[in-house]
């Protein structure tokens, strides 16, 4: 008896499938894999290949026969769906049937399916392509950044301003006690940066060291002190110690210290320009997939979504902003997937579009970008080589990477074929973060 397939249409853009196989194809996958593990298994009191059927199966069947049904079931389940040239979206939700008549195996299969989006003709879609240049100003600015980077800092009597480094003692005292309950926390804050409470750090302007001061302050509930929290405080602050930033100059020594030999000025010009020139372009590009995929689906938005999909990804996106707030010491923030359902309904539409726009095209995956874009992610670490033999040996990190680079694909491939106005900028305004 070959496999027999029934197929459902339990709402809109849910499908069951319910598959039933005969018992054999089963059985005959145990059997194979048992009697391979009779060959090779080495168990104390029997010589290698000698092993009794009997012992080999209470040894191994159980572990066997769960892993041969799985097999089973998703080879199967590959068959059904090609059979009935369905479109799948998302993980199926496989649930085991009592046996048939003649023991065959049968199992439910409930998944979405992709929506009808029609023929999607990316010459119909209207997009901005932002541009913009390096000019010398831009690498002036960079320069100044790297000599703030490489500034040191000089012990100065005079008050604090802003750009300053304050060393810093403090305590604060709420309606629950004091915190520390004893002595006090030492820290030091660039003026201005903000790593201290706001109305803190303001509060040093005008400090010299020695100085003490009283401040009020409400702590939002998110703080990273759970002790505070919250709650109000009188914050008791001392300035320990005031120094001002002294800057380098950019002479022979500061530009050999960036691996430029000659020391010569114009050459390190030369290299921070061909430096903003990448993060030019890997900004220009990550902004057109942006603009491709928004106008996407933008024209789609009438077109319904699988629901359970749409629910998975504003979870997943939930616990993800949940994982970095605690990284980020946010121990009490919490995210609920209601928060992310617009941001999950966009995501999930792009994905379905792409994929839709890729198969409509028979588009494949370029195996050269996806080597380049690997060796690329791998050049960030200090040993590029073991991140990709990583990647190389973990599924699911290279099917992400696939998926990833299959979409900007897609998405470039669009881009080349819509219609398109440009917008110039400058470097500094297109570099500048959102918000």
């Amino acid at each position: 008896m070959n496999m027999q397939v029934s197929l459902e249409n339990t709402a809109n853009l849910e499908r069951r499938l319910t598959v039933s196989l005969p018992a054999d194809r089963l059985e005959g996958a145990v059997g194979n894999r048992l009697r391979e593990i009779a060959r090779t298994a080495n168990i104390k009191g029997f010589r290698k290949g000698k092993v009794p059927t009997k012992v080999i199966e209470q040894r191994f069947g159980p572990q066997v026969r769960s892993e041969a049904y799985g097999d089973l079931v998703r080879e199967s389940l590959g068959e059904a769906i090609r059979q009935e040239k369905l479109q799948v979206a998302g993980n199926p939700e496989i649930k085991a049937e009592p046996e048939g008549e003649g023991g065959e195996i049968r199992y439910t299969a409930t998944f979405e399916v992709v929506p009808e989006f029609g023929e999607i003709d990316p010459a119909k879609l209207e997009i901005e392509r932002t541009t913009a240049v390096i000019e010398e100003s831009d690498i002036d600015t960079m320069i100044e950044t790297l000599r703030q980077q490489r500034r040191s800092w000089e012990p100065v009597e005079r008050a604090a301003q802003a750009g300053d480094l304050v060393q810093v003692e403090t305590s604060a005292t709420t309606a629950d006690g004091r915190v520390p309950a004893e002595g006090v926390e030492r820290g030091a804050t660039v003026v201005g940066s903000n790593v201290l409470y706001p109305e803190l750090e303001q509060r040093l302007v005008g400090m010299k060291a020695g100085d003490e001061a009283e401040v009020e302050v409400t702590f939002p509930d998110n703080w990273r002190n759970a002790d505070l929290a919250g709650k109000a405080a009188k914050v008791a602050v001392k300035a320990v110690k005031v120094s001002a930033p002294k800057l380098p100059e950019v002479d022979e020594a500061f530009v050999k210290s960036f691996g430029i030999k000659s020391g010569k000025l114009d050459v390190f010009r030369k290299e921070v320009r061909a430096n903003l020139e990448r993060e030019l372009k890997g900004n220009l590009m990550q902004r057109l997939r942006s603009e491709v995929a928004s106008k996407l689906v933008a024209a789609y938005a009438d077109v319904e979504l699988p629901p359970r999909l749409v629910e998975a990804e504003a979870r997943s996106m939930a616990a993800n902003a949940q994982q970095q707030a605690r990284q980020q010491g946010q121990a009490n923030a919490t995210f609920e997937a209601a928060q992310f359902k617009d941001a999950a309904h966009k995501r999930v539409a792009a994905g379905l579009l792409v994929g839709e726009v890729a198969r409509q095209n028979k588009l494949s995956l370029d195996n050269k970008r996806l080597t380049e874009t690997l060796q690329l992610i791998a050049s960030t670490y200090e040993d590029p080589s073991q991140v990709v033999e990583l990647y190389r040996n973990d599924a699911n990190l290279m099917s992400g990477l696939r998926n990833r680079v299959m979409e900007e694909q897609v998405i470039d491939w669009i881009a080349e074929r819509a219609k398109a106005t440009e917008k110039s900028v400058s470097f500094t305004e297109l570099m500048r973060p959102a918000g």
